[in-house]
């Protein structure tokens, strides 16, 4: 569905990604894993259109989508969800909901405001609260609905479980498992191993803007070595 060889991305002068591959499936959950500063999020950013100085190839479903703008790229089939979560404070739950609301899709599922509310009960319990009256996890999980009232095909998760409670993460990955039961595909950045590992089908580790590693969590496992030169803290 996505593949993406020779990804190449600078801020300025600043070399930040360096020949980047990966690839990702339909109804698939890849982790892109490493430290801060590693590239993932510069990886996602690119892949959606986010970052100006870019070469090398991304294509989904066939079709070239390197350099076009984010909104050509979102009306393809893609939903991003960003670190920062950028939920509108002083909106409703329900009115931020409403933004991310488009047309359904042939080939993915439709997600109303019922479907998501029984996938995010807390959103339901909060659906009169503006933004900024949220928890951390609770801005997360509403920036994850509403991406997905945009009826996604393939979803870009940028650091889902970072700053947020233990009890919501376990949610977030309950909420991951459902996104690829409904036949959804995602790439996740991360640096929580133990939570990539839950919910992730294989791996993929960058460090420094190059691609360290690809390959089961079985494999990885197995090579500590990689673990603690590329994840260690």
């Amino acid at each position: 569905m996505l593949e993406v060889t020779g990804l190449n991305a600078r801020y300025g002068r600043a070399q930040i990604l360096n020949g980047v591959a990966l690839s990702l499936g339909e109804n698939e959950v890849v982790a892109l894993l490493g430290r801060n500063g590693a590239g993932k999020s510069t990886t996602i950013k690119s892949i959606m259109g986010l970052v100006q100085q870019i070469d090398g190839r991304v294509t989904y479903d066939g079709q070239e989508i390197l350099g076009k703008p984010s909104h050509v790229i979102c009306r393809a089939g893609f939903g991003y969800v960003p670190e920062d979560r950028r939920v509108f404070g002083d909106l409703t739950v329900e009115e931020n909901l409403e933004v991310g609301r488009r047309a359904p899709r042939p080939d993915a599922p439709e997600w109303t405001l019922e479907h998501l509310y029984e996938l995010f009960p807390n959103l339901r319990e909060r659906r009169r609260n503006l933004g900024k009256q949220l928890s951390g996890g609770e801005q997360q999980m509403l920036s994850i609905a509403r991406t997905l009232m945009g009826n996604p095909k393939l979803v870009l998760l940028d650091e889902p479980s970072e700053g947020i409670a233990p009890v919501i993460v376990e949610q977030m990955a309950q909420v991951i498992a459902e996104l690829k039961r409904e036949g959804l595909s995602v790439l996740l950045s991360e640096q929580n191993l133990h939570f990539a590992r839950a919910v992730s089908d294989r791996a993929y580790i960058i460090e420094k803007g190059a691609m360290r590693y690809e390959g089961s969590f079985a494999d990885l496992d197995a090579k500590p070595e990689v673990s603690n030169a590329y994840l260690a803290v």
